[in-house]
């Protein structure tokens, strides 16, 4: 039922241009030439020209069709059907490639309203039907004209395209925040880890002085194999199974360990380092324990930082491993247990700050998904020029 106010429209019909796929053969990248946007630009985070390949003018000027203009958009009709972007400034007079369809609404069309529609659940879900479901094929320019929309009057257009966009930049500042706060711990991390810098001791109330000590992580934790746990006596429970992957999948009845590190053995994520400060199965994975006077905590945040480098340990080829062996031979300086908990614990509150970014980009993508949903199927009006829509 179309909300009192609105119509359906195809897309035909609400393009003022013919709905077109642009250059088949782009021919030679030319250095200085025209940029061509691909469906791989599409899915960057930012459409960089200098990053694009480049045609010829020649090539260019015979797809004028596809020309791109101001307030354009451009969607993927191969690969991630559906994909789509609006034309920024810097693309304008650029061209599309032939993996892209290039939309240019009418008057009565607002194109942010446009770009929010084409990415709602509802209408990708269309468009995976017509493109025969899988994400590998390709959706012919024929079906995509007659994809229908729902079209409020103009108003209400720009009004919940504004709603949705402001809820985007919300959810960008998050994650630059997620980004800065990672770049932040990161650097304390080199800092506090290689006795750059110094903590203050609680009881003296100056810098901790006592010198680091030379060692292997053998001697001051315990390494052992997982317990393995076959697919028959897997029972689900409560207790996440942690094997080879950066997740847990599986849960059982049953756990082996509490409170301890696990480094993935095997696998295309062999070496990943997670700690696990409540129960768990630990099955295809290293464990970890530290030896009396050390501190698990700070054991943990040393491994992070050598995350790549201990990626960087697999061998094995097709299916790579990482043993206890490989770890129990990785040097490393150690402070006292003091210090050691000192450096935890600052580095534990950075971690907590970061939690809690992306539980709240989370939990706003979730809300703006739900507005979509209900704005752009009229199920939620909005007010225009301080009244509210029928």
């Amino acid at each position: 039922m179309v909300p009192n106010g609105w119509e359906e429209k195809s897309l035909k019909d609400i393009c003022q241009k013919t709905i077109s796929y642009g250059i088949v053969q782009t021919g030679e990248n030319i250095e200085n030439g025209v940029p061509c946007v691909r469906v791989v630009d599409l899915s960057k985070n930012t459409l960089n020209p200098v990053e694009m390949i480049k045609t010829s003018d020649k090539i260019h000027q015979s797809y004028k069709k596809t020309i791109l203009c101001e307030g354009e958009l451009m969607m993927a009709l191969r690969g991630e059907i559906g994909l789509v972007k609006k034309v920024t400034p810097e693309l304008v007079g650029a061209n599309i490639t032939r993996g892209l369809a290039r939309l240019s609404p009418i008057k009565s069309v607002d194109s942010d309203y446009l770009l929010w529609t084409l990415r709602s659940n509802k209408i990708k879900n269309e468009l995976s039907r017509k493109s025969g479901g899988s994400a590998l094929q390709e959706i012919a320019l024929g079906s995509l004209r007659k994809v229908v929309l729902p079209i409020p009057p103009l108003p209400e257009q720009r009004k919940i395209a504004q709603i949705l966009s402001t809820w985007d930049r919300g959810i960008a500042t998050t994650e630059k925040l997620i980004d800065a706060s990672k770049q932040q711990k990161k650097a304390l991390m080199q800092q506090l880890l290689t006795c750059q810098k110094r903590l203050v001791d609680p009881e003296t109330g100056k810098a901790f002085q006592e010198e680091w000590e030379d060692t292997h992580l053998s001697n001051i934790t315990v390494i052992k194999k997982g317990k393995a746990l076959s697919a028959k006596n897997l029972v689900a429970g409560s207790y996440p199974v942690i094997a080879g992957g950066k997740s847990s999948p599986y849960s059982h009845v049953d756990f082996t360990h509490e409170n301890v590190i696990t480094v993935s053995a095997s696998g295309a994520y062999a070496g990943y380092v997670s700690y696990h400060p409540y129960k768990i199965w630990a099955s295809d994975c290293s464990v970890v324990t530290a030896k009396p006077a050390n501190y698990l905590g700070f054991i943990f945040q040393w491994l992070q930082l050598n995350q790549i480098r201990i990626y960087s340990m697999q061998s094995g080829g097709a299916q790579p491993h990482i043993y206890p062996k490989d770890l129990e031979v990785m040097k490393l300086r150690v402070p006292k247990i003091e210090e050691q908990q000192k450096i935890a614990s600052v580095l534990t509150a950075a971690d907590k700050e970061i939690e809690v970014l992306e539980a709240k980009l989370a939990h706003f993508k979730q809300e703006k998904k739900a507005l979509m949903q209900q704005l752009l199927m009229g199920k939620r009006r909005v007010r225009v020029d301080e009244e509210v829509a029928a």
